[in-house]
């Protein structure tokens, strides 16, 4: 059996994630007879069906199924080779640092300072992105180093804890919540965070893991959030509004607390809420000396700077 070719693994995930032939050709910008006979030579060559046809409709066949999970796996690791290749081909290197504005302890100017009196040290590119896109820059070949927390699906990485630090609970001054000088999880329940997850179930296992009181009842003085549509939530300011709006509330680190105090919104502490841990990952077969340069340098800061001064909720709604 001859290797099976990139193109011919372009086409048969797009035909499975339309379910249709002429849909999919319109995402190829081909004719659809030319990408039927493409699917069927597929077939011919692996020697079993991966797709029912009916007249009425397009399903994946079991084998079908396990190829379109493999062979998203084997597309997206062509692109990450490529956007690899050519940034290490380009003319002026650097080195590109995945990483959630604000979620760096307060350190990452310091860690860069330092880093550039490193003799490995290349131009820092940071690739700032939203909560959880840390990861998929990394993998993708968008960056070549990721500051995240941590625990995260770290397979096929190298992973070097930087920081430890609490978490708070970000609430609307006028929320009753607010006279209280601390709150556990189950006071929050009925709450919302920017990610639309129930506030009192963070830091839970997943359902079906064993975590977690189906049974557990809102606080008496909860309030339910406000009913409004939540696009998807990018940044620091949109997250403040929305909290001193009622709408929302958050669970930042200590540091971002710290750093952000505003009259409308207090901080308080959440007895159980687990702390949150930033850690350096990069791809477990990188080589770069820039790349071990960076992280050896945080390594370094970060351990002077301890023990961090602790962060305490104020009572004017600030942090201390």
């Amino acid at each position: 059996m001859s290797d099976l070719h990139v193109r011919q693994l372009r086409y048969f995930v797009t035909v499975a994630e339309e379910l249709h032939f002429g849909r999919a050709a319109r995402r190829l910008d081909m004719a659809q007879p030319p990408l039927s006979r493409a699917i069927r030579d597929l077939e011919r060559q692996l020697g079993v069906p991966l797709l029912e046809r009916t007249t009425r409709q397009v399903r994946l066949t079991p084998a079908g199924e396990v190829l379109l999970r493999d062979a998203r796996t084997v597309l997206d690791a062509i692109a990450a080779a490529v956007r690899r290749t050519r940034h290490a081909g380009r003319p002026d290197p650097g080195l590109r640092l995945a990483l959630k504005a604000d979620y760096d302890g307060g350190l990452l100017p310091r860690i860069l300072a330092a880093y550039r009196q490193e003799a490995a040290a290349l131009p820092v590119e940071l690739v700032l992105g939203g909560k959880d896109e840390q990861l998929p820059a990394l993998r993708g070949g968008l960056a070549d180093v990721a500051l995240l927390p941590i625990p995260c699906d770290t397979r096929g990485l190298d992973v070097e804890p930087l920081l430890t630090e609490p978490r708070l609970v970000a609430l609307a001054a006028t929320d009753p919540l607010a006279a209280r000088p601390g709150l556990r999880l189950a006071d929050l329940a009925g709450r919302t965070l920017p990610d639309g997850k129930p506030a009192d179930g963070e830091g839970l296992p997943l359902p079906g893991t064993g975590g977690g009181d189906p049974r557990r009842k809102p606080a008496v003085d909860a309030q339910p959030p406000l009913a409004a549509a939540r696009p998807r939530i990018m940044d620091l300011a949109q997250i403040f509004s929305l909290i001193e709006l009622g709408s929302i509330i958050w669970f930042p680190p200590a540091s971002v607390a710290r750093r952000h105090p505003r009259p409308g919104i207090v901080y308080r502490t959440v007895n159980d809420l687990p702390p949150l841990t930033l850690a350096f990952a990069w791809p477990q077969e990188s080589r770069s000396p820039a790349v071990a340069a960076l992280v050896r340098t945080a390594v370094a800061v970060a351990e002077a700077a301890r023990p961090a001064d602790p962060v305490t909720p104020a009572a004017d709604g600030g942090a201390a």
